[in-house]
């Protein structure tokens, strides 16, 4: 069995609008493309058609892999509830202190479908989303880094 993808609903509806672009706009340009290249003549010679053929197969490609992924999807559900989270989990906002540089940051976890280190969405399958996961205000996490051990304590958890 596949292992299952999980994704936030805006995740998911980017994946499917993603789909619904290449199978129509995305498939349709390519095409266009490959008609053109074919009006310069000799294909064996024909930098254009062989690029469109490469984007047509990086389409195609595209395509099979966002089904795939489809199939095997777990909507993550926004955190419920009055009050704010207890733990880390899924969805949540947390924010950490860096103990080796007393600095400050704040992470959403996600599923590795929506991580984006640089809008502060890390995966829950990364080394320091699994070291965040099921642990509470207060807590001391050590993640092993390549460049060594990284000291964070949590400071708040939301929705």
């Amino acid at each position: 069995m596949a292992k299952t993808i999980k994704i936030t609903q805006d995740g998911l509806e980017k994946l499917k609008n993603e789909l619904e672009y290449l199978k129509t706009e995305g498939r349709t340009d390519i095409a266009e493309k490959i008609k053109v290249a074919r009006g310069y003549g000799d294909l064996s010679e024909n930098s254009e058609y062989d690029e469109a053929k490469n984007e047509q197969a990086k389409i195609e490609a595209r395509i099979v892999e966002i089904e795939a992924i489809l199939k095997n999807v777990e909507v993550i559900e926004e955190v419920k509830g009055r009050g704010k989270p207890k733990a880390v989990s899924l969805g949540v906002t947390v924010k950490v202190l860096d103990v080796e540089f007393d600095e400050e940051c704040e992470y959403r976890v996600v599923g590795s479908l929506d991580a984006d280190p640089s809008q502060g969405k890390i995966s829950d399958d990364s080394p320091f989303g699994k070291a965040l996961l099921g642990k509470k205000i207060g807590d001391e996490v050590i993640v092993d880094a390549p460049a060594g051990e990284l000291k964070f304590k949590i400071l708040e958890i939301s929705k």
